[in-house]
């Protein structure tokens, strides 16, 4: 009862204890940087982090269609939708298998499949960011070492990740594990290693990363703030890299520490730093939340053992069906 009750609670725990510390240390100073706070920037961000799932849709679906399956832009969008709405509540990240379960009812893919496009894509995400955050540092003083690391460790992970795609050889395997696995590698390798789909995937990331930093911006605006945009690109940088450790659900709290302390470190007061970074991500989670739900009434109630299962996993310790 103690490891299903702490599985779910702790993380949440830690998450709300952070922003709670966070919101504490400057409350004094929280209604005056409201003062100045300019309304119409919130729509502004609310657009451009909506254009940004669709492109997320897009992107998905260029995946699924390496993969020979042709799913719709609507699909792809609300497939991730619900996963990251899942995330929201599900630590470890395992609300993303709910994305392999649809794909499974919905179109029959395999399993495997269904794990290999997420792992394309995560890579893709976290390499394309963390060079991103590379080519921001050089127009960023003060960084902290710890900064280099966070960014460098992700780099060298993605280049030894497609080294060993580009390098690996077919072995036969008799392990009914092992031939899962190396299933896997032959589908992320179809997903991935053409120059074309290198391409495609490796753009449109950075897009989708860039709208990401946009919609920051515009909450920076809303506070009528002047930050340097490589400020506002490292601190997406490094929020989004630490939030990739699934210490939290949906890194609330990690996420918005880390960007707070980067914008402090730029000359930002404690209270407008902590009030961007809490509203960026509020507005994240609440576009994710909105889209999540208006997904699950288009898949249909179904969907929704399929996040209890999830959870299940995470707390009961059972292990997703295999094929």
């Amino acid at each position: 009862m103690y490891r299903k009750v702490s599985a779910i609670v702790i993380p949440t725990l830690i998450a709300v204890g952070i922003i709670v510390y966070m919101l504490m240390r400057v409350w004094g100073d929280l209604l005056t940087a409201f003062q100045h706070v300019v309304p119409v920037y919130l729509a502004v961000a609310v657009v451009i982090c909506t254009c940004a799932w669709f492109l997320r849709g897009w992107r998905y679906r260029s995946i699924l269609e390496r993969l020979t399956y042709h799913v719709p832009l609507t699909v792809t969008t609300a497939c991730i939708f619900v996963s990251q709405t899942a995330n929201l509540v599900v630590p470890a990240r395992l609300g993303d298998f709910v994305r392999v379960f649809i794909l499974n009812h919905e179109y029959s893919t395999t399993y495997s499949e269904g794990v290999s496009s997420i792992v394309v894509e995560r890579v893709f995400d976290i390499v394309m960011v963390a060079l991103l955050g590379a080519v921001s540092l050089p127009f960023v003083l003060n960084v902290p070492p710890w900064f280099y690391t966070v960014i460098l460790i992700p780099l060298i992970a993605g280049a030894l990740f497609f080294g060993f795609l580009l390098f690996f050889r077919t072995v036969d395997a008799k392990n009914r594990y092992i031939r899962i696995l190396l299933t896997m590698v032959h589908e992320i390798r179809r997903a991935s290693l053409t120059v074309g789909s290198v391409i495609a995937l490796s753009f449109s990331s950075l897009v989708i990363w860039m709208l990401d930093v946009l919609v920051c911006l515009a909450v920076v605006m809303m506070f009528s703030q002047q930050i340097p945009f490589s400020v506002v690109v490292l601190a997406i940088v490094i929020g989004n890299l630490v939030k990739a450790v699934p210490i939290t659900p949906g890194g609330v709290g990690t996420y918005e520490l880390s960007l707070a302390l980067t914008f402090e470190l730029a000359g930002v007061s404690p209270a407008v730093a902590t009030l961007i970074a809490v509203i960026d991500h509020l507005i994240k989670n609440l576009v994710t939340l909105a889209g999540g739900i208006l997904s699950i009434y288009l898949f249909g109630d179904w969907v929704v053992p399929s996040i209890r299962k999830i959870m299940n996993m995470r707390i009961g310790g059972g292990n997703a069906p295999d094929q």
